[in-house]
């Protein structure tokens, strides 16, 4: 991942969301929790995966669960502070 001033720069940020989303994508019971709650259909999930609003929720949704973004971040090879400041990164409300 690329740094800028000591964080992750937006591009970066939003690849680390996107790799996030595979991740749920590969938990059926994760990923149908996350669509619930964000509103989001399956069938409409690769055109929400380019709104940088949408992959913060994506990190939102980590960073709600202490248990999955340690699972994430083991296997992403990440901490999970990353996540947090992947979430910064992005700025989006």
């Amino acid at each position: 991942m690329s740094e800028k001033q000591g964080g992750l720069d937006k591009k970066a940020a939003e690849l680390l969301a996107v790799n996030a989303l595979t991740f749920l994508a590969g938990r059926p019971e994760a990923l149908g929790r996350f669509l619930a709650l964000s509103g989001v259909g399956p069938h409409s999930l690769r055109d929400a995966a380019a709104d940088p609003a949408f992959l913060a929720g994506v990190l939102d949704h980590l960073l709600g669960d202490e248990a999955l973004l340690v699972a994430y971040a083991a296997a992403a090879d990440v901490r999970p502070e990353r996540v947090a400041e992947a979430r910064r990164a992005l700025g989006v409300a």
